[in-house]
């Protein structure tokens, strides 16, 4: 056991967020996201007995959001035509409030297949049991400065 560093982050999940570098991208995903598909050429950790809310908030109390780029953390878009809500995204913007002074202009969005193209290249795909639709989040890593 550590001080301070929140339970829900494994030591597998602890040693992937250290090894990441400035720039390189990391993708928390919903259940329903293909993260062994997609992440073919990234690490992927399981915590199917999670959801994406508690593992952003504590992988943010760690993890510096980069600030050399317009939108470090990117949400993929609903599809035209999906009736579908999206609280959580307000859930996230809370979250993201609390460790960045930017605030919600760092949240962007990616259409969904462009998504796919980007979770790709990532570094990491956590696979979460998340149940909400749309619940998918890309955070891109900054520097720590003090």
């Amino acid at each position: 056991m550590l001080k301070g560093i929140p339970k829900i982050l494994s030591p597998e999940l602890l040693k992937v967020l250290a090894e990441m570098g400035h720039s390189d991208r990391l993708v928390i995903s919903d259940g329903n996201f293909p993260a062994e598909s997609m992440g073919k050429d990234a690490i992927v950790i399981r915590c199917d007995g999670h959801g994406v809310p508690e593992l952003l908030d504590a992988i943010l109390q760690v993890f510096p959001l980069d600030t050399y780029v317009e939108h470090p953390v990117n949400l993929m878009e609903v599809m035209p035509g999906d009736d579908v809500e999206t609280p959580i995204w307000d859930t996230y913007k809370e979250i993201i409030r609390k460790y960045d002074d930017r605030g919600d202009a760092v949240v962007g969005n990616i259409e969904r297949f462009a998504f796919y193209e980007e979770a790709k290249k990532v570094y990491a795909i956590i696979a979460t049991g998340e149940s909400a639709l749309y619940a998918n989040i890309m955070l891109q890593k900054g520097v720590v400065t003090d």
